[in-house]
């Protein structure tokens, strides 16, 4: 279960979208800041070639993966009752885009204490590096997602933010996506109140 820092390489690395639905809307704080930079990475990844899987819990209830969030490109939407992302399509589909598995998921949505952090578990289970995008994960109390990273961070994820995940996938000025994805980050990053963290977690953020 031992997770490890290291620079993300496209062709081994999974984006996992994770139950982004209409029904959170209004339940959601900063909601639309969360929307906003999600917007951000999963274009970008569309960019650089990232494999994108997405999940919708509960459809029927839950509603439909917000229409703003571009995922025409996704490899598989699965629906599902499971908390935890990795039901049995969502293996068997691992198992074909990677040959076995990714070296790296990068991991983001809602409710980052039910949803997210049952998958990071299964992941880190599977020896799958885990990365948790902390700008674009929510839960309907602060105070839950903000424990939700602590647990998760002593778990072994690592803990890290949009603009880091699309960085490093890119890792140089002379990538040939470069002038798109600058248009993406020429503005900072939606506030999504992370210095509620406490003292010592928001130092290793």
């Amino acid at each position: 279960m031992a997770s490890c820092l290291r620079h993300l390489n496209p062709k081994k690395t999974l984006f996992l979208l994770c139950d982004i639905q209409e029904k959170f809307r209004s339940a959601i704080p900063l909601f639309a800041n969360l929307l906003q930079n999600v917007n951000k990475l999963t274009k970008a990844g569309k960019e650089l070639d990232v494999a994108l899987i997405c999940t919708q819990q509960y459809p029927e209830k839950l509603g439909r993966i917000c229409a703003e969030i571009d995922i025409n490109h996704a490899k598989a939407v699965y629906d599902k009752t499971q908390f935890s992302m990795l039901i049995p399509e969502l293996e068997n589909k691992l198992k074909e885009l990677f040959c076995d598995k990714p070296d790296d998921v990068v991991l983001y949505g809602i409710e980052t204490h039910v949803c997210v952090e049952q998958t990071a578990i299964d992941l880190l289970e599977r020896n799958i590096n885990v990365f948790l995008v902390a700008d674009c994960l929510c839960s309907r109390l602060n105070q839950d997602r903000d424990l939700a990273l602590e647990r998760l961070r002593s778990a072994g994820c690592i803990i890290t933010s949009s603009e880091s995940v699309i960085f490093d996938l890119m890792r140089d000025k002379n990538h040939p996506k470069f002038d798109v994805i600058r248009k993406f980050v020429n503005h900072p990053s939606a506030d999504m109140q992370l210095s509620k963290v406490d003292k010592k977690t928001q130092s290793k953020l």
